[in-house]
């Protein structure tokens, strides 16, 4: 049976270095998503007139994405995947919440 790259990432240096980093790399996965947050604020609190420069369908795909990858975590039980997708969702929810409270339906 073939090795999948997977398994020689994991027997590799860079896997073995990346298993033993895991707490950073869910520490990324939780700091990474909140880059959104500028634009949340944004959109709430101080220029919720420019909603509509928003794309709601770029913000509703990014939150689809996100959902599919939150999934595959969870079912693969990876840590880092689940925790950074989840909240990535999360996130990019609001944003589409947000633009359909102040710009409607718009593209």
């Amino acid at each position: 049976m073939a090795e999948t790259l997977a398994q020689k990432l994991e027997k590799s240096n860079l896997g073995h270095w990346m298993q033993r980093f895991e707490g950073f790399m869910v520490f990324i996965g939780v700091v990474g998503p909140f880059a959104t947050l500028p634009q949340l604020i944004k959109l709430y609190f101080t220029h919720s007139e420019h909603a509509t420069g928003q794309s709601l369908l770029s913000w509703s795909l990014y939150a689809g994405l996100s959902f599919l990858w939150f999934s595959y975590g969870l079912v693969v039980g990876k840590l880092p995947i689940y925790v950074g997708n989840g909240l990535s969702m999360i996130l990019n929810l609001m944003m589409v919440i947000g633009i359909l409270i102040h710009a409607g339906v718009t593209f």
